[in-house]
């Protein structure tokens, strides 16, 4: 019997290292080697799976106050110490709500990054922590910023440290419509001097970034300073642009920053973490767009394509990166960082806390253990209040299923 030919046998189960050109191939092979990689997640140096730790002295807040700690800056490493910026809000009461700002004054917050202040940390081992107090306040009333300041990311340029973060002055509103400042130090602990003016410029009417200027997140990149942004529109209908990054690039850290004509650089995610790698930058996509929970990588900064799909993804993760103002093209890549996350019991008089996240996301450490991807979740996960159907919704998909459900065919 003539044997079957080459280019018309089975596709072999060691894949081949190039794309073969003998034969006929689907839409997901030509995927595999053109998008991915034929090393699959085990050999894709952007595909990591999580690892959470508990961390002392910023997590959970034991006070009797309603304290919340979010939205962790990169983190840094000065000689032996290193140190950590976020919002922090501590107030006699739990935010009301967006559906009860009328609720809301001078001592009662509306949502949780509601008047609150950029504080900072310090820890020898990245697990343990000591709250150093605030960094950044809100000034008087009346003032630039005066009503709440949160989401911070830091900068080293020139020997001198600089605090990005985004100012309310008013009371917070439903389209979020703030936007971006900065202060400096001449060290890590401070004193620091506030900027008091916007470095980002909102977008005009009907752009994409003409309401939101927020998560701002500075690099040193190809001899500027690239500042990294989520932009959304003040309209929200369906069809606009509601989640996407996009950067803007300055000779200095004050400014004035130019908005790249590329933007936005993705078409997702909600807290973005960047970081040098090789001679591109890499990014983390959370939470909201199409491209959501994806790793990517620009080579130039600037386009950027999926790498890897990741799971139970950081949420506003600041990773620690040694090198991320070196801009050598040799970035590193990271191995953790720290993220905020929900109590487990949202109910309480508690905020958000910060954890540690470990990965595997570093070109010089070997983790293997943190390649798996078959991974399965308990019923914890399953049945947590995000995702257990709620009861109110079950009666509606009961009636909805007396009209939809109609007998199986062939039947």
């Amino acid at each position: 019997m003539k044997s079957e030919s080459k280019a018309t046998s089975a596709f072999p189960s060691f894949l081949p290292k190039e794309k073969p050109t003998d034969r006929p191939l689907s839409a997901a092979t030509h995927r595999l080697y053109d998008m991915w990689t034929t090393e699959q997640d085990i050999g894709n140096p952007f595909y990591t799976t999580f690892r959470y730790s508990p961390i002392t002295g910023i997590g959970i807040d034991d006070s009797a106050l309603s304290v919340s700690r979010r939205d962790p800056s990169k983190v840094l490493k000065i000689g032996e110490t290193y140190y950590v910026w976020y919002t922090r809000r501590r107030s006699k009461y739990m935010p009301v709500g967006r559906f009860h700002i009328d609720k809301a004054n001078d001592e009662i917050p509306v949502v949780d990054w509601d008047l609150a202040d950029i504080c900072y940390a310090t820890s020898k081992d990245g697990f343990n922590w000591e709250e150093q107090g605030v960094a950044v306040a809100r000034p008087p009333k009346g003032n630039y910023g005066d009503r709440s300041l949160s989401t911070p990311d830091v900068l080293v340029f020139d020997g001198r440290y600089y605090l990005y973060y985004q100012t309310f002055t008013t009371m917070w509103r439903e389209n979020d419509c703030v936007n971006v400042s900065v202060a400096w130090s001449d060290g890590p602990d401070g004193p620091w001097t506030r900027l008091d003016r916007p470095v980002i410029p909102q977008g005009e009417p009907g752009e994409w970034d003409s309401c939101a200027i927020h998560d701002p997140y500075p690099l040193i990149y190809k001899g500027k300073v690239w500042l990294y942004y989520k932009g959304s529109p003040a309209d929200k209908s369906p069809g606009n642009l509601l989640r996407a990054q996009g950067v803007a690039i300055a000779d200095h850290p004050e400014g004035p920053f130019i908005k790249s004509e590329l933007n936005p650089v993705s078409n997702s995610g909600h807290e973005t973490m960047l970081w040098p790698y090789e001679g591109g930058i890499a990014a983390l996509l959370i939470q909201d767009g199409p491209e959501k929970d994806t790793i990517q990588f620009a080579p130039d900064g600037l386009n950027f394509e999926p790498r890897a799909h990741v799971q139970l993804s950081p949420h506003a993760p600041g990773p620690f990166c040694p090198d991320a103002f070196a801009d050598n093209g040799d970035g590193r890549g990271i191995t953790w960082g720290l993220s905020h996350i929900i109590p487990q019991t949202p109910n309480t008089n508690k905020g958000l806390y910060i954890v540690r996240f470990d990965c595997a996301l570093s070109r010089d450490a070997d983790r293997p253990e943190f390649k798996r991807s078959n991974l399965h979740w308990h019923e914890a996960a399953w049945f947590q209040p995000e995702v257990k159907l709620p009861e109110a919704w079950r009666q509606r998909i009961l009636a909805e299923q007396a009209d939809f459900d109609k007998p199986t065919l062939g039947t």
